[in-house]
């Protein structure tokens, strides 16, 4: 049965996991605007300084794959639709490098500001961490998940969850931060040349 999570809340998570599939949902409220909302999830390797350790470790639907295929990012869902997550991240913490220190999970809306658009017209907002069985395994078992009840307005970007090293072990530290000036501030913030 899997834990779910309020805001702030940290969790360890199973040392038996191996892979795990990070996976993110959400809904877009009825909206005007004329465009199709397209979130983004993106997920950033940092190092004990809360940076990245080269741009590379920025993982995101244009560099799907981190340096050490530790974290893969499984594609860019345009529109949001259907059921279950709307995009998925896979980490192999094996394959984590020792000076990764954490893994910032974020979502971001692609053309916000072009768009009109902001996190007050998204609902029902999720990650959930599952581990897989196998490589093919792409539901996981369900071990937590965490709802974003925030009741965001103005922000166009969401730290959703950090995924960090304690010691051995890997903990969950549900986060949901939110930005304005979208993937760019998260980007400047987590030390990526944008």
């Amino acid at each position: 049965m899997a834990v779910n999570l309020s805001k702030g809340q940290r969790v360890s998570l199973d040392k038996g996991i191996v892979k795990a599939i990070v996976g993110l949902g959400w809904d877009t409220n009825k909206y005007d605007g004329g465009y199709d909302f397209d979130l983004d999830a993106c997920a950033f390797m940092l190092g004990a300084n809360g940076k990245v350790l080269r741009d590379e470790d920025f993982i995101f639907y244009n560099n799907l794959v981190s340096r050490d295929e530790a974290v893969t990012h499984m594609g860019d869902n345009l529109t949001g639709a259907g059921e279950g997550d709307d995009e998925t991240i896979i980490i192999d913490f094996p394959r984590v490098p020792s000076e990764v220190q954490k893994i910032a999970i974020t979502v971001t809306i692609h053309d916000a500001v072009a768009r009109r658009q902001n996190f007050g017209q998204v609902s029902n907002a999720y990650v959930r961490v599952a581990k897989m069985a196998t490589a093919e395994d792409m539901v996981g078992e369900e071990v937590l998940r965490f709802d974003l009840m925030e009741d965001f307005s103005i922000e166009t970007a969401i730290v959703v969850c950090e995924i960090y090293r304690h010691g051995n072990d890997w903990k969950f530290n549900a986060v949901a931060s939110g930005y304005q000036g979208g993937l760019e501030a998260l980007c400047k913030d987590y030390g990526v040349n944008v």
